[in-house]
């Protein structure tokens, strides 16, 4: 893509990124927190992204780490894998693309550990001097690698940790700024038990996620750092065993960026963002310390306890298994219009046989005119040696 008459600080705005965060609908405040690296937040796998994008607490696979370590201990085979792929913002640019490797190894009936790849391709950029002449290209690209360590305290309850190495190479290391680089941890834990509610045999899944929380990056200015996608995710899944063959899961997830607010004048009717008052808190803000920076994010919003409440994503999805074979899945992903507006419905489908699966998933954004459209990810997943195999028991999850 040709960016003509544009600074290179320019390119580090997160709109470039295309995350959907142009609002669609005519509002008069919008207050779209932002932060470096946005593509953390985004479910790199088919599966998860059929479900509106939740993940925390639905049954783990290969892709497990990356949601909620705490689910690792609870994966079914002794080796499993997948490899995904989204070619990103396909209806406006054709040389973006999301990739995301993954796999898990089982230590032992209760231990897993695991490690994942994520990379992310923007494009070629050919820049433009003010004057609108050739001033060379660069492909900006993102990745991040993971490590992590699950283990089920009992049979119903596991916790896992993470470790990130995140690298953000936007420009290629002009002369006004240089790639991102940070550390960042995951907290997680999961609780699965299963009920009898009538005649129905069911199974109840609660998880919970602290992810990247890690130091800021410096794209430019050392003094004026990024946060990182620092976020809660909180969610459930209920599982329904219809017959020996059938089988119906219906999961929620509630996420919630744990980073700054941007402030505003809740009583200047313009809007004015420059305003001394509004600057000079936005620059306190920015510089607020890891630790500050999470437990502000609760109360900082300068529309108040409602504004909170907006500012909390919701992902809810159904997937129906057929046989341990057949996968179909819907989802639906909801951000408010005052925080960024990316609402989309998520169609999927999945296989498994013997060792190798697919899933696939197509979204279906609120308006046309949304980036997100024709948005298609694709994963494969590879599983060897059920638990039982594995470790010559006879347990294996419930779901």
């Amino acid at each position: 893509m040709t960016l003509p008459k544009l600074s290179l600080r320019s390119v580090l705005l997160p709109g470039l990124l295309g995350l959907a965060a142009t609002a669609t609908h005519a509002q008069s405040r919008v207050n779209a927190i932002t932060t470096a690296v946005p593509i953390l937040t985004i479910s790199p796998d088919a599966r998860s992204s059929a479900l509106g994008e939740a993940g925390v607490a639905i049954s783990p696979d290969a892709n497990a780490g990356y949601y909620n370590p705490g689910k690792l201990g609870f994966v079914r085979y002794q080796y499993s894998a997948a490899a995904s792929y989204t070619p990103w913002l396909a209806s406006i640019a054709n040389d973006m693309g999301l990739a995301y490797l993954s796999g898990t190894s089982k230590l032992g009936e209760r231990s897993t550990i695991s490690a994942n790849l994520m990379y992310f391709d923007l494009g070629q950029i050919d820049y433009r001097t003010a004057n609108n002449q050739p001033n060379g290209s660069f492909n900006p690209k993102e990745y991040a690698f993971t490590v992590g360590y699950g283990q089920k305290l009992s049979d119903n309850f596991g916790v896992g940790l993470n470790a990130r190495y995140v690298r953000s190479n936007l420009t290629g290391g002009s002369t006004d700024s240089n790639p991102g680089n940070a550390i960042a941890v995951d907290l997680g834990a999961y609780y699965t038990t299963d009920l009898s509610i009538g005649a129905g045999e069911y199974n109840l899944a609660l998880g919970a996620a602290v992810s990247n929380i890690g130091n800021k990056i410096t794209y430019t200015d050392a003094n004026q750092p990024d946060f990182l996608p620092t976020n809660l995710k909180l969610g459930t899944a209920i599982t329904r065993e219809l017959d020996a063959y059938n089988r119906l899961t219906v999961t929620v997830d509630a996420n919630k960026l744990l980073v700054p607010t941007p402030f505003y004048d809740v009583n200047d009717p313009t809007d004015n963002r420059q305003a001394p008052a509004v600057v000079a808190e936005n620059e306190k803000r920015a510089n607020y310390g890891i630790v500050r920076g999470i437990t502000s994010s609760f109360s900082d919003a300068p529309g108040g306890f409602s504004e909170e409440m907006k500012e909390i994503n919701l992902s809810a999805g159904l997937e129906y298994v057929y046989n341990d074979l057949l996968m179909a899945r819907v989802g639906y992903f909801y951000e408010n219009p005052m925080k960024g507006d990316r609402q989309y419905l998520s169609f999927g489908a999945g296989v498994r046989y013997q060792v190798f699966g697919v899933d696939g998933t197509y979204l279906v954004p609120n308006s046309k005119a949304n980036p997100l459209a024709q948005t298609l990810r694709v994963s494969l997943h590879f599983n060897f040696n059920e638990l039982s195999e594995a470790f010559g028991s006879s347990d294996s999850p419930t779901n």
